[in-house]
């Protein structure tokens, strides 16, 4: 494979394993193009990202992008021949899990050595980057009352209070017409706790209709939760209606302001900083830039005694026995398997989603065939650490290290899941250009490549496309990108958040019947 953690990429084309079959356009190249090193002399006209194969490749015979099957021949091809979705077909193989084979333990920077970052430290210990006051619906029912109350609190309102980051509201569009138990509730309460208990929010309160089958009361008891000064709940019902709900929600932030606005920031040890891994609009370059350039900075966290949650269950399939051959023990290994196949034989069978082959229209424009090439990239977010632990969505991540939280590979809900579970920033990579902010976490912004960066400057936050442009390693831009989420974990903001996107995407999972 090709040293993408010291070498600068040239050429038109990438040869990313020197046993695969496949190079991958650097460059758009026409018809009759001389591939240097090669051999080979293109067919097409193949688009910046795109496969060409390298070959003639039988029908059937396996295509292998850094030496893993990303899909089949659907006919004979020769080389030169730009390869895609018309010409790969899509189909189950037999993996490997080999759980715990590759393991190796991490060999940690001294604690009096380790990065730091000024951080929030809350009364328990632990540590927030941001500083904010929740509105919390438990019913869909009120929603338009818990964002009037958020709304009410502007800038130049929050002006008193400087350390205060924000009001926002976190909304859905259940609590309601649902399981009274189960699972598909759990989930929504499991969220919804983890979300009040989050170490980037000071104070809660938490806004119901009064009928709802999501009752407050036992929302709380679930959760562990007490009324207090810091977390108040609402009934509209009992209170008298919109207004004077609304009324009422803003009285009881004001409340809280004083005390909220007592949080400081401190130098703490990189250890605190727990990164929800994302990648939206992904393209060919992903798993060129910078999804390895993001794993390559996760390494370096865990190396500094931080924790990297890789997620998106569907977006691993097909190279999931990656992650269990460096699975920490066999129990680690058998939940990840266990999660891969309730996805498939339980949740997804018969139906058109990613994880049944197709990607989205977007994934398949920016040069991706199908899930098993898109899954190569995205798991390459989480670094090449021991894998420490598997979570159902939302659980409260308490391992340190690299572990994977099993979300749908839909972003706000993915990452819904992961600041639920504690994650106090969100990476998300992006090739086509997916903008998005996570309150009440920031989210930093990785573009894949320079056209797409240049386009969209005013949302991205660190152009990885510098790898392919030659000017940035690949270890240059891990530590690039670690320093900055230091930075920003500091109180820097993002690009999102100077945007304000971040309002509207608090996206629980739905699983269950609407009823």
């Amino acid at each position: 494979m090709i040293d993408l953690h010291a070498k600068r990429l040239n050429g038109p084309v990438i040869r990313l394993h020197p046993d695969d079959n496949v190079v991958v356009a650097r460059t758009e190249c026409e018809p009759g193009t001389s591939i240097p090193g090669e051999n080979l002399v293109t067919r097409d006209k193949v688009p910046a990202g795109y496969k060409i194969a390298t070959q003639h490749l039988r029908k059937g015979d396996p295509v292998l992008k850094y030496q893993v099957t990303i899909g089949f021949a659907a006919d004979d091809i020769p080389a030169g021949t730009m390869l895609h979705n018309h010409n790969i077909e899509f189909r189950e193989f037999d993996r490997d899990y080999a759980i715990g084979r590759d393991y190796r333990p991490v060999e940690m920077v001294p604690v009096d050595q380790r990065k730091t970052f000024a951080g929030i430290v809350r009364p328990d210990g632990r540590v927030g980057t941001r500083n904010y006051i929740a509105i919390v619906s438990s019913v869909n029912c009120s929603a338009t009352v818990s964002h009037a109350v958020a709304d009410w609190f502007t800038e130049e309102r929050l002006a008193e209070w400087p350390n205060v980051d924000g009001v926002a509201a976190f909304t859905h569009s259940t609590g309601c017409g649902m399981e009274l138990s189960g699972e598909p509730m759990q989930l929504l309460r499991r969220t919804l706790g983890g979300y009040m208990r989050h170490p980037n929010v000071a104070g809660v309160v938490v806004i119901g209709l009064g009928c709802e089958r999501n009752q407050i009361a036992g929302l709380l008891a679930e959760q562990g939760l007490t009324p207090g000064p810091l977390l108040k709940t609402l009934v509209m019902q009992e209170i008298g209606g919109t207004r004077k709900s609304i009324d009422a929600g803003i009285a009881a932030v004001r409340e809280m302001l004083p005390e909220a606005n007592k949080a400081t920031r401190s130098t703490v040890s990189a250890e605190h900083l727990t990164v929800g891994l994302q990648c939206g609009g992904s393209d060919g370059f992903s798993s060129i830039t910078a999804n390895p350039a993001l794993g390559n900075a996760m390494d370096l966290l865990v190396r500094h005694g931080g924790t990297a949650i890789l997620s998106e269950t569907p977006e691993i399939y097909g190279v999931e026995h990656t992650l269990t051959r460096r699975a920490v023990s066999q129990e680690v290994g058998e939940k990840l398997i266990e999660r891969i196949r309730w996805w498939k034989d339980v949740y997804t069978p018969g139906r058109d989603t990613q994880i049944n082959g197709t990607v989205s229209p977007g994934n398949q424009t920016g040069g991706l065939a199908n899930i098993f090439e898109k899954s190569l990239g995205a798991s390459m977010k989480g670094g090449t650490g021991p894998l420490m632990d598997v979570l159902r969505y939302a659980e409260p991540v308490k391992t340190r290290g690299f572990v994977f939280m099993d979300t749908p590979g839909f972003d706000p809900v993915s990452a819904t899941g992961q600041v639920a579970g504690g994650a106090n920033m969100i990476a998300f990579t992006t090739g086509r250009g997916s903008m998005y902010g996570a309150k009440p976490v920031p989210s930093v912004k990785l573009a894949t490549n320079t056209p797409m960066f240049r386009r969209l400057e005013e949302d991205m936050d660190i152009n990885c496309g510098e790898i392919l442009d030659g000017t940035a390693s690949m270890e240059e831009m891990g530590e690039r990108i670690l320093d900055l989420m230091l930075r920003i974990a500091s109180g820097e903001k993002t690009k999102s958040e100077e945007l304000g996107v971040g309002k509207h995407e608090f996206a629980p999972w739905q699983i269950g019947i609407t009823g």
